[in-house]
């Protein structure tokens, strides 16, 4: 009976770690679309108050964009590893 019981005590710990797995998965694309939607709008609101600065002003956001997108992509896939390893 003591091996059943930590048989299914070892199942309730993997259940629980794919499910906070799933969950930062999630977490990381909902706030990486969060930041890339703030750095957008501030974009968008700066070259509106100073439109000869645009080309300076677009290619920072598309350097930060890819940062985000680079750490969001790497906490996915770290979340996915733990997932299925």
């Amino acid at each position: 009976m003591l091996t059943l019981g930590t048989i299914l005590l070892a199942i309730d710990g993997i259940a629980l770690a794919k499910a906070a797995a799933g969950f930062g998965a999630a977490l990381a694309a909902f706030a990486a679309a969060m930041g890339i939607s703030k750095i957008g709008t501030a974009a968008m609101e700066s070259i509106a108050r100073q439109p000869e600065a645009a080309g300076d002003i677009r290619s920072n956001l598309i350097v930060a964009a890819a940062l985000i997108e680079g750490v969001a992509f790497f906490a996915i896939v770290v979340c996915f590893l733990i997932l299925f390893v």
